[in-house]
């Protein structure tokens, strides 16, 4: 499973497709994120979850691509999808490879919780 070395790596693939896909980036920041990998302003900030560091390139050029999409196409409508296809091929096994990591983390916070000791006696 080949990662990102750092930010910078991670930055550089941001602008880069940026750059294929002919859409100017005003501002990019990577920082914790509770609920979701990314986001992103109609005034061309864009926002990553720093966990995209962590787990697998591919998966965090989907959510790259995903974003930067977005400032051409406000949803994910059948022109978002045709363009998510034209960009990463079949990106919908990818959809559903971070759907399950979602899924894997949720329920590892979950036991976590349900293991803390009750602090209220």
């Amino acid at each position: 499973m080949a990662k990102w070395k750092d930010k910078a790596d991670f930055k550089e693939s941001v602008y880069n497709y940026a750059v294929k896909m002919e859409i100017k980036v005003k501002s990019l920041a990577l920082r914790p994120m509770a609920n979701k990998w990314a986001s992103c302003s109609t005034d061309g900030n864009l926002n990553f979850n720093k966990e995209l560091l962590d787990i697998d390139k591919k998966l965090g050029e989907y959510v790259i691509v995903h974003e930067l999409l977005h400032f051409k196409v406000p949803n994910h409508g059948k022109l978002w999808k045709s363009l998510m296809r034209a960009y990463l091929g079949e990106y919908e096994k990818m959809e559903i490879k971070l759907k399950q990591i979602v899924s894997r983390q949720q329920s590892l916070n979950q036991k976590q919780k349900t293991k803390a000791p009750h602090q209220n006696k």
